[in-house]
């Protein structure tokens, strides 16, 4: 067991050091090359996700499974996975995790944070296999798929390892404590101190990031001497089977109770998720999805702590803008990219009505519109890289709903959605962005997260009042993510003083290939925790503090 913290020291301490100093560092390298990965990587991976097709999904004896096999996905891009997979109820499951974790919470440190990086080096090693699984369960395109399902999660995953792992490595074992007294002897204590996991924990996945927004809480957990219940969306399972597969692999082989790590799987006729975070045993909860839901674990949970991850009203503000080329072409593949199905695109854009100054002269707010609209156009003009961009729509509501915003009447239709053909996958679900012009009055629209491929283009009186909407909007509703473009210094700090005070993040002056859309593991801070499109932040110190106690003793001596 110690060989694996041997082996993979130098990679968490220095996951420490650049949590601490925020700078560029990735562990797991983010390009599908050959050379980094193996020859023979691509083909294996797609061998071994075909193989899982039409097959019962196979974990150890030992995994919970009193409710036979379950498995219903479809992928985005037109065929059915026809993979089943153990099954267990709460009951079994939270047994099994119970019983577990006698043995995990025993372990050191360093043992713990050894297994949990072996855990990590194994799935990166199946980026590939990963990467179709993802792709294929999500709608993310493969490029995608293979980086934010693969790489970049694992990334995540570690940084919640380091951020848990530091902080419990400052709390001492013991202490010699000793008060003068002045003439009298002075008071000498001996105190231990020991580090107490919560106990049971459970990640709600969702369907879109199976794996990016699962991984840190699992880990965080994890380290912290909990046991996981994994419980996937019914639509994307794989994914989340695979990594609990390779985690009980290396459990098993360090001589710890594989049950430490568990899938919960269940159809969308016949839900557990209730059933789950409702128990009196589970401690912890980590759920990403629609605020609906997550509203209701947070109300309906008390015996838990719970971090979510909800919904919001993602904005642009544009006040004034350098060069519209370069500013609509990034904007435009940030509405684009995976069909507006990440919880970082953007939806409303504020636009002063009368337009803005640019360093080429005046635009007008139609100028702008359509630099924006004409941008979309040409960057999914072409099949291929529009597939590529694109992707697939994971959920069919999302699709019919976008479907229907071509011909709403509640707004100018200022772009109806592009649909390339697919010569790969005929019937992929498949939609580009619909982009539908609105007057700043219109909040009854606006302000309500449309998920998937729509954005609306919000004229305004001026752009103190877009700004004004679009902090107001991310305070009350919930925001991740938010850019401004000005060429203006005050404007700019009177923006990071706005969204700061609403609790979300800002993006200044975005051109080039760095995209609000994308949040850096150990950089960039995810979900603030301070508006109503989150509890939590990935990853900070609040994250993980609370994943644990310390049970103290002290003796006379």
């Amino acid at each position: 067991m110690s060989e694996f913290y041997t082996k993979h020291q130098a990679t968490l301490h220095k996951a420490i050091e650049v949590k601490k100093t925020r700078e560029y560092w990735s562990a797991y390298p983010e390009m599908p090359s050959r050379k980094i990965y193996g020859e023979d990587a691509a083909k294996d991976g797609l061998a071994a996700f075909e193989a899982q097709l039409n097959n019962d999904f196979k974990l150890d004896n030992k995994h919970p499974n009193d409710l036979g096999l379950l498995g219903a996905e479809t992928s985005p891009f037109g065929f059915e996975l026809n993979i089943k997979y153990p099954a267990a109820s709460p009951t079994a499951l939270i047994a099994a995790s119970k019983e577990a974790g006698k043995s995990w919470a025993k372990l050191s440190l360093n043992q713990r944070a050894g297994i949990l990086l072996e855990i990590l080096s194994r799935i990166n090693a199946n980026s590939f296999e990963m990467a179709q699984a993802v792709m294929h369960t999500t709608g993310q395109a493969f490029a995608m798929a293979f980086q934010a399902g693969g790489p970049h999660a694992q990334d995540r995953a570690l940084e919640a390892v380091a951020y848990a792992y530091d902080i419990m490595s400052e709390i001492p074992a013991t202490a010699s404590w000793v008060k003068p007294q002045g003439k009298h002897d002075p008071i000498k204590m001996q105190k231990s101190f020991r580090l107490i996991p919560r106990g049971v924990s459970v990640v709600i996945g969702c369907s879109t990031f199976p794996t990016w927004n699962s991984y840190p809480g699992m880990f965080a957990s994890l380290m912290c001497g909990n046991t996981s219940i994994v419980k996937t969306h019914s639509g994307a399972i794989l994914p989340a089977a695979i990594s609990v597969k390779l985690a009980r692999e290396v459990l098993a082989e360090a001589g710890i109770d594989p049950n430490v790590v568990v899938l919960a799987v269940d159809t969308s006729d016949a839900p557990i998720t209730k059933g789950l975070v409702q128990h009196e045993d589970v401690k912890i909860i980590d759920y990403t999805g629609n605020s609906a839901f997550g509203t209701w674990i947070e109300n309906n949970a008390p015996q838990a702590q719970v971090y979510t991850e909800k919904a919001g009203l993602n904005s642009i503000v544009i006040e004034s803008v350098d060069n519209m080329r370069a500013a609509s072409g990034n904007i435009a593949f940030s509405l684009s990219l995976y069909s507006g199905q990440m919880c970082t695109t953007p939806q409303n854009i504020f636009i002063p009505k009368d337009g803005i100054e640019t360093s080429d002269g005046h635009m007008s707010f139609d100028d702008v519109a359509k630099a924006i609209t004409v941008s979309i156009s040409k960057l999914l003009g072409e099949p291929a890289r529009a597939n590529g961009i694109l992707g697939a729509i994971q959920n069919p509501a999302t699709y019919e709903r976008a479907m229907a915003a071509n011909d709403q009447t509640d707004g100018d239709i200022m772009l109806t959605s592009l649909k390339p053909e697919n010569q790969e996958f005929a019937d992929a679900r498949q939609a580009g962005p619909v982009i539908i012009k609105l007057d700043a009055s219109q909040k009854d629209i606006y302000e309500t997260e449309k998920f998937g491929p729509i954005s609306y283009l919000i004229a305004c009186d001026d752009a103190d009042q877009a700004l004004e909407l679009a902090a107001s909007g991310a305070k009350n509703h919930g925001a991740i993510t938010t850019a401004v473009y000005s060429m203006k210094a005050d404007f700019i700090e009177q923006a990071e003083d706005a969204f700061a005070e609403a609790g979300v993040a800002l993006s200044c002056n975005l051109v080039g290939n760095i995209f609000v859309n994308q949040s850096a593991a150990f950089s960039d801070y995810h979900v603030s925790g301070a508006n109503p499109a989150g509890n939590a932040c990935l990853a900070d110190t609040a994250y993980v503090a609370n994943r644990f106690r310390v049970a103290a003793s002290r003796k006379l001596v």
